[in-house]
C-alpha cells in the first residue's frame, strides 16, 4: 500500500470505527467487511432486512452506513430517506449506497434521498478508500429543508471527481451571504409547508433560524441577528405545529422573512424545498 494511502487511512480511521452494512446478500456484506478491515480495525454490524437495519441504527450508533440499493427486504433509497427524516441521533451519519446495477436514475435517486456517496460493484480498494476519504475528511453542509433532508447535493459523489473545482463556492467556503439567501429560501418553503408536513416544517424552521443567526453574527448584521434570535427563542417553546398555534407561528416567521434578500423569492423558496 502506498504511503499516501496509509496517511489517509490513519486520518479516516477515528471517524469510521462503527460501520453498519445493510445488504440482503451475505457474501457481498462479508466481502465489504473484509475489505474495510484490511484498511483499519472497525466494528461492523450487518443487517439483511429493513427491520434489522432499523434496530441496529438505534442500537449501534454507526459512524458510517453502507446500504444496498435494492434486494429482498431492502429498499436502500427509501431507508436512507426515512433515516434522514427520523429522530435517531445518527440521522446525519454518512450513507454510501452500493449496487451492481447502477443507472443514472438510481444515482439521482440516491442523491435525492440524502446519500453522501454512490459505490458501484464490483469496486476496487482504491474506489472504496476514495469514498471513505470523502465522507470522513470532506464534510458537507447539512440541508434541513422540507422536500429534501441531507448533505448538500452539489457535492454528491465527490469522490468520483478529481478535477479542478469551477464554482466560486468550490474554491472556498460558501460565503455567509449565500448561506443567508439559501436559509431564507428554505424558511419560506417551510412556512408554506406548515399544514402539509408540520413535523418537518418545524424542524426545518428551527434549523434555518439557527443558520440565519450564525450567519448574521458573522456578517455583523445586528438587525438580522436579532430577528433570527427571536424566531429561535419562539420556536424553542413550540413542540408541534397545530391549528391553535399556526397563525401566531406564521406571524413570527413572517417578520423574519421581511428581511429576506431579493433572490430569496417565494418561487426560489419552492425550488429549495
Amino acid at each position: 500500500m502506498f504511503g499516501a494511502d496509509k496517511k489517509i487511512i490513519q486520518r479516516v480511521s477515528p471517524a469510521l470505527q462503527r460501520v453498519l452494512i445493510i445488504d440482503p446478500q451475505p457474501a457481498s456484506a462479508r466481502l465489504l467487511t473484509e475489505t474495510l478491515r484490511n484498511f483499519f480495525p472497525c466494528q461492523v454490524w450487518i443487517a439483511s432486512t429493513r427491520e434489522k437495519a432499523v434496530e441496529l441504527l438505534q442500537a449501534a450508533m454507526p459512524q458510517l452506513v453502507f446500504v444496498e440499493l435494492s434486494g429482498p427486504g431492502i429498499d436502500g433509497i427509501e431507508l436512507t430517506r426515512q433515516l434522514r427524516r427520523s429522530e435517531l441521533p445518527c440521522r446525519k451519519v454518512p450513507v454510501i449506497v452500493t449496487t451492481a446495477s447502477a443507472t443514472a436514475q438510481s444515482i439521482l435517486a440516491a442523491r435525492d434521498a440524502g446519500a453522501h456517496e454512490f459505490l458501484r460493484k464490483p469496486f476496487t480498494s482504491k474506489d472504496l478508500l476514495r469514498r471513505l476519504e470523502a465522507v470522513a475528511l470532506k464534510p458537507r453542509a447539512w440541508v434541513e429543508a422540507v422536500a429534501y433532508v441531507g448533505p448538500d447535493r452539489r457535492r454528491f459523489n465527490s469522490a468520483e471527481y478529481a478535477g479542478r473545482r469551477k464554482r466560486k463556492t468550490d474554491l472556498s467556503e460558501t460565503p455567509e451571504a449565500a448561506k443567508v439567501a439559501q436559509a431564507f429560501k428554505i424558511l419560506n418553503a417551510a412556512a408554506m409547508a406548515m399544514t402539509g408536513d408540520p413535523h418537518q416544517a418545524l424542524r426545518s424552521m428551527r434549523a434555518q433560524a439557527e443558520d440565519l443567526h450564525q450567519a448574521a453574527v458573522a456578517l455583523k448584521d445586528l438587525r438580522l441577528a436579532r430577528a433570527a434570535n427571536e424566531l429561535r427563542t419562539y420556536l424553542a417553546g413550540v413542540k408541534t405545529i397545530s391549528a391553535e398555534n399556526i397563525q401566531a407561528l406564521s406571524a413570527v416567521v413572517g417578520e423574519l422573512l421581511k428581511l429576506a434578500p431579493p433572490e430569496a423569492t417565494p418561487r426560489a423558496a419552492m425550488q429549495a424545498a
